[in-house]
């Protein structure tokens, strides 16, 4: 007989910004955590002071439910969660070190809004792939929701999506706080791919932002890229959806409008002259929507969805074409 797993025994895959919300979110209730850092320094200096040094670091980490490692294989023992909260670049990489034996059984939840680069596939696409993960045992997290609000405890809320609506209310359960609401959607792919796409809409709104165009455009660009995201991703799975809900347009808003938003930082850095590669070392933080743009224009060459802000965003990002020339095009196609 299999033994039972503990549903409150979690393994928290990464050690990011959001990584570090999501411990403090579940350390709110009566959890166990295993988590995985990369750097042995941010574990000793958790273990020592209860606090990740990088990222968050005002956050107190309860190290009587949290047990920080390095070694990822400890972390995934005698769990029943698993929150992959890498940056989507790199997950193939950690995934590696990973035997599909270590993940069987278990709920898998990607916190990752980001897509694998060069394969242009979702997190959860490599997950079923590489490990063989029956979609049903598979969530996806998403906002309306930042992680440096979580950490100042202000009041949240997360979208957890799943083809099995009790694995995702097991996710969203865990995840529930007095600061934290967390709502279930059965649209798996959708809010996935919507995770996607919000991040590359949030870089345009701060090239825009960079390029001194002000809140009335800005309305306008965030207004038309809710239809952009609505014919990109009905194209890529059709369902019928609320748009209007906060896993979607919630989430896309936020992004857009933050000033916690990496990726409306990176483009308003853009927008204001930066190369992209000295943005991305001045953050030193991963903004998605760098790596999502490109995977999403080489789809969107098969659908012929008509996506101005995208290819704007790819042209800027990778073509190297002037930030204004762009968005000056950008604005005959807005209505």
């Amino acid at each position: 007989m299999q033994k039972k797993v503990d549903a409150t025994k979690i393994a928290i895959i990464g050690g990011g910004s959001w990584a570090t919300a999501l411990v403090k979110i579940l350390s709110e209730n009566d959890v166990r955590i295993n988590w995985w850092l990369k750097n042995k320094k941010d574990v000793d200096h958790i273990l020592e002071f209860g606090k990740n040094p990088t990222y968050l670091s005002d956050v107190a980490i309860n190290t009587k439910k949290v047990k920080p490692t390095t070694n990822v294989l400890k972390a995934l023992e005698d769990v029943s969660v698993v929150i992959f909260v890498v940056p989507a670049a790199f997950i193939g990489d950690v995934l590696a070190t990973i035997p599909p034996a270590a993940l069987k059984g278990k709920i898998i939840v990607s916190a990752i809004k980001g897509m694998i680069p060069l394969e242009n596939i979702l997190v959860t696409d490599l997950l079923q792939k590489n490990h063989e993960i029956p979609s049903q045992k598979i969530c996806v997290i998403a906002g309306p929701c930042h992680a440096e609000e979580v950490a100042l405890e202000k009041r949240s809320y997360l979208s957890i999506a799943g083809e099995d609506l009790s694995v995702a209310s097991v996710v969203a359960n865990l995840l529930q706080c007095r600061f934290v609401k967390a709502t279930v959607v059965e649209d798996l792919y959708g809010v996935e791919y919507c995770a996607v796409m919000k991040n590359i809409i949030a870089i345009a709104c701060g090239i825009a932002r960079g390029l001194n165009y002000g809140d009335n455009f800005q309305a306008v660009l965030v207004s038309n890229a809710m239809l952009e995201i609505e014919l990109f991703v009905d194209a890529v799975v059709k369902k019928e959806r609320n748009w209007n809900a906060s896993a979607y347009l919630g989430d896309l808003l936020v992004t857009c409008y933050s000033p916690y938003s990496r990726n409306r930082t990176l483009g308003n850095m853009v927008g204001r002259g930066y190369s992209v590669k000295a943005a991305q070392v001045e953050m030193n933080m991963v903004a998605e929507g760098y790596y999502a743009v490109k995977c999403v224009y080489e789809i969107n060459k098969k659908l012929n969805v008509q996506m101005p802000i995208t290819k704007a965003v790819y042209n800027i990002l990778y073509e190297k074409i002037s930030p204004s020339v762009e968005l000056r095009i950008l604005e005959d196609s807005m209505c």
